[in-house]
């Protein structure tokens, strides 16, 4: 799998994960007055990529050398997020987020599909 489908994985939430040894740990986060406090102030880290989710809306990073951006809104109880990384159009998805404490797991589909986790710095 070359470089830019493995962030792509990752962003999509596509990068499967042992949901055993997930599980442990990770608090849901169900509402966006929760999630915004989590965020706030610092950024998304995954070796190769370095994302900040603004409070305004914005997504804005780089990743594997290329600039990440999109927007998200909190809707039902989920991160919902489009994302473009360099010219490629990574979609729209809305995600379950936990948090376990400076780690943030999103599981694409809401919550249905894969995981990925990431630190906050």
């Amino acid at each position: 799998m070359g470089l830019g489908n493995v962030f792509a994985t990752i962003l999509i939430g596509t990068y499967a994960l042992a949901s055993a040894a997930q599980a442990d740990g990770f608090a849901k986060i169900d509402n966006e007055e929760r999630f915004r406090s989590v965020i706030q102030g610092k950024s998304l880290h995954y070796p190769g990529i370095k994302l900040r989710v603004e409070e305004t809306g914005e997504i804005m990073g780089r990743a594997l050398g290329r600039a990440v951006t999109g927007d998200w809104a909190w809707q039902s109880g989920y991160f919902c997020r489009n994302l473009k990384w360099g010219p490629r159009d990574i979609g729209y998805n809305c995600q379950e987020v936990r948090v376990n404490e400076n780690k943030l797991r999103f599981t694409s589909d809401r919550g249905a599909g894969r995981s990925a986790v990431l630190s906050l710095r």
